[in-house]
C-alpha cells in the first residue's frame, strides 16, 4: 500500500482550484486546506510543491499519513 501525505496550507483555498491539483482530496481545518494524496514518487509530490508555490500559497506543512 503506498503512502499518503497531508499537506497544509494556510487559509482556506476556493475549491475551484481543485482541478489543478489531480488526484489530491482536498478538505478544511481550522484556517488550513489540508491536502490528502498518494506519494506517488517525488516528480509528483514536486509537482504539487510546485503548484502551491506557483498560486503563492503559503505551505505550513508536509507529513506521512
Amino acid at each position: 500500500m503506498k503512502e499518503k501525505l497531508i499537506i497544509k496550507i494556510k487559509g482556506h483555498l476556493d475549491e475551484n482550484w481543485k482541478d489543478w491539483f489531480d488526484g489530491v482530496e482536498i478538505c478544511y481545518e481550522e484556517n488550513a486546506t489540508v491536502f490528502i494524496c498518494d506519494n506517488k514518487d517525488q516528480a509528483y509530490v514536486h509537482g504539487i510543491l510546485n503548484q502551491i508555490r506557483d498560486l503563492n500559497l503559503k505551505l505550513i506543512s508536509v507529513n506521512p499519513y
